[in-house]
């Protein structure tokens, strides 16, 4: 019932919301595929058959605001839908008329090959890279914002990625961080790692388990009624973090389930974005 619940949700919030900043589309791979999930091959592109064309949208901001940030944007949806509403596009509206680059990913579900949406965020992390100069963004100042299963993607490149392809910080809302099958969002894991994965295999996958000294700065965004991606995952990772001595904060707001990304219904949203803007802020 909650993984119907869940794609009836994401399902909505992608077809409902209605974007008002404007973007470019860059695929990915315009020289082949790197690698297959078995399906990305075929059409057409959507949530009904779980394919989706390894593409980024770029929105930039007016010359006037514009700062020399930029943050790929990693939308959500258990590894088998992608969330593109209010966990994707939704979020351009917000961050351009701050002045920053949105980049959002359009990634391929793992479907048993955890590398394929792996190599998909990093090779958006290299193409934002590339096109620093030409973009107005500097190069040290690129990070990635990730939803749930978005959010275990996003914490996967800041934490196993060399640092050429991984972000200078993380912005992560009730992100899957542990593999563990006690604290884990279930259809994510086995989508990613899969159902019969070794301990050695969650582990590593486990990113509050992979925090170094240099991983990137994070902040934290969840709901204390998260039903469906148990809030230890987030407490697990901003530990880590401090014990490494890596800069982190952690947002918990009374209500609000999961889900609730950039939308406008949440009822902590100006909060939200006002703790958001201030911790961007911070960074040097």
């Amino acid at each position: 019932m909650k993984k119907l619940f869940y794609t009836l949700f994401i399902l909505c919030s992608s077809v409902c919301y209605a974007q008002q900043a404007q973007g470019f589309d860059i695929d990915l791979w315009q020289n082949g595929l790197p690698n297959s999930n078995g399906l990305d091959k075929t059409q057409p592109y959507n949530n009904e058959t779980r394919n989706f064309k390894p593409s980024i949208r770029v929105f930039l901001p007016a010359d006037s605001v514009k700062k020399d940030m930029a943050v790929l944007v990693i939308p959500g949806g258990g590894y088998r839908v992608l969330s593109l509403g209010q966990e994707g596009y939704q979020w351009a509206d917000e961050f351009v008329k701050e002045g920053i680059t949105t980049v959002v990913l359009s990634y391929r579900m793992p479907m048993g090959h955890r590398e394929v949406p792996m190599s998909d965020a990093t090779e958006a992390m290299r193409i934002i890279r590339e096109h620093a100069s030409e973009w107005g963004i500097n190069p040290q100042k690129v990070g990635v914002l990730g939803s749930s299963a978005g959010g275990h993607l996003a914490s996967t490149i800041a934490t196993h990625n060399p640092v050429e392809t991984r972000p200078n910080f993380q912005i992560l809302f009730y992100p899957v961080i542990s593999m563990d099958k006690s604290i884990t969002h279930m259809d994510s894991h086995n989508c990613f790692v899969g159902e019969d994965a070794s301990k050695e295999l969650e582990e590593e996958f486990s990113n509050a388990l992979q925090v170094k000294a240099d991983t990137p700065p994070a902040i934290l965004f969840l709901a204390d009624d998260d039903f469906l991606v148990p809030p230890v995952n987030s407490a697990e990772y901003y530990i880590a973090l401090k014990k490494a001595k890596v800069k982190a904060s952690m947002h918990i707001y009374p209500k609000g389930g999961h889900g609730f990304g950039c939308g406008r219904y949440f009822s902590y949203h100006d909060e939200m974005i006002h703790d958001l803007m201030i911790w961007l802020n911070s960074l040097k």
